[in-house]
């Protein structure tokens, strides 16, 4: 089907309240997990160390860093949605974020996005978008919370 086209506020504004979409699903690795944690100095074991993570943890293996999965939003987001006529877009802040539940390596994951409120800055788009982090063949949730975003649309 692909993304949902977006000209502007006022396509975005026939959407508050209602779901947006829903993303393909991506599976996380350990390449990925390690990648992450040299790009953010963040080794600790239970994301680095196999062995160890399947020998003295409750997951079975290692888990991902939940800001790398934070960090996969703006990837998922363009499966989602196809903003036109933008001049520039920028992340503007979480809001009430929750870890629920750790995503494992080779976990598949995507999200779920339904659009809270649009508010027009005076001619910049301010969206709060309530985003679900869902694990394939698991019924709990990896996080949920509200992200924002700025759109600066062309005249």
């Amino acid at each position: 089907m692909g993304p949902r086209i977006i000209n502007g506020l006022a396509d975005f504004e026939k959407l508050v309240g209602k779901e947006i979409g829903v993303s393909d699903y991506l599976t996380i690795t350990q390449d990925q997990i390690n990648m992450f944690a040299d790009a953010t100095l963040d080794h600790q074991w239970i994301h680095t160390d196999p062995g160890r993570a399947r020998n003295e943890t409750p997951f079975g293996g290692t888990i991902a860093h939940g800001y790398l999965t934070v960090s996969l939003l703006p990837y998922f987001w363009l499966q989602i949605v196809d903003v036109r006529n933008v001049k520039m877009m920028v992340n503007y802040g979480m809001e009430d974020f929750r870890f629920k539940e750790p995503v494992k390596v080779n976990d598949s994951v995507r999200i779920r996005v339904w659009l809270e409120s649009v508010t027009n800055l005076r001619g910049i788009v301010k969206m709060r978008m309530k985003v679900t982090m869902e694990i394939k063949d698991n019924p709990k949730t990896a996080y949920e919370g509200l992200m924002v975003f700025l759109y600066h649309f062309n005249n």
